[in-house]
């Protein structure tokens, strides 16, 4: 089955005032984070990508933008809401450090699946739509593009976290024990039995993840291996 290249988007103008952007829109990304997005070009330069999907918000389209421009037989990417950011509701724009003051936040850090943003949606609703999500593009990447075939979705830190929950078998409660850094690629292989976990925030060099040359079979033997039979 396909590898998902989980994407955070690179560091915002949010992110560096410390305030919850949610689905905020104007939130773009900072001179340190289009630095991030240029460098992500060369990251992934050994991969070859067949398909590139992205969350709506700004960030994550300006993170794109240069993978893309080097890549243009890969047109725009496909938008998909699902990737989104959470829907935070009357939390939005507000700084974290007063959002740490509220009762709501010790529920969103250690019982997650009880935590329902007053206004915006519950993280299991967000775990629910981004994990739908990324397995029903990978089918659909495995139907065009075959099982060998890497895709790349770029996305929120919450998005990242809950699907990598939901490819380890974690309850929801312990997503915060995850961190995944801006412009960190998280790579996801799925199998018919089970997900792997290749990379979780990697922010060096993915030519690894590029996918391996069949190698050739030995009459009546295994495969050959460093070019021994």
């Amino acid at each position: 089955m396909p590898t998902l290249l989980l994407v955070r988007h690179g560091r915002s103008t949010a992110n560096t005032a410390g305030v919850l952007a949610g689905w905020t829109p104007g939130v773009d990304l900072d001179d340190t984070g289009r630095e991030q997005a240029a460098a992500l070009v060369g990251r992934l330069s050994g991969v070859p990508l067949a398909q590139v999907v992205s969350s709506p918000l700004e960030r994550c389209r300006q993170t794109l933008a240069p993978l893309l421009a080097a890549r243009p037989e890969l047109g725009g990417p496909a938008v998909d809401e699902r990737f989104g950011e959470c829907r935070y509701g009357d939390w939005t724009g507000r700084p974290l450090r007063e959002l740490a003051e509220e009762p709501l936040w010790r529920v969103v850090q250690d019982h997650a699946s009880a935590a329902a943003f007053p206004g915006g949606e519950s993280l299991r609703e967000l775990s629910h739509r981004t994990v739908d999500a990324a397995r029903e593009w990978n089918d659909k990447v495995a139907a065009e593009h075959g099982d060998d075939a890497v895709w790349a979705a770029c996305t929120h830190g919450d998005v990242v976290k809950a699907i990598v929950a939901d490819a380890l078998g974690l309850h929801l409660d312990h997503f915060q024990r995850i961190s995944v850094e801006p412009c960190s690629v998280t790579a996801i292989r799925y199998t018919p039995h089970r997900p792997f976990l290749l990379r979780l925030g990697d922010t060096g060099s993915l030519g690894s993840l590029a996918p391996r040359p069949e190698r050739p079979q030995v009459p009546g033997g295994d495969a050959v291996v460093g070019g021994a039979a």
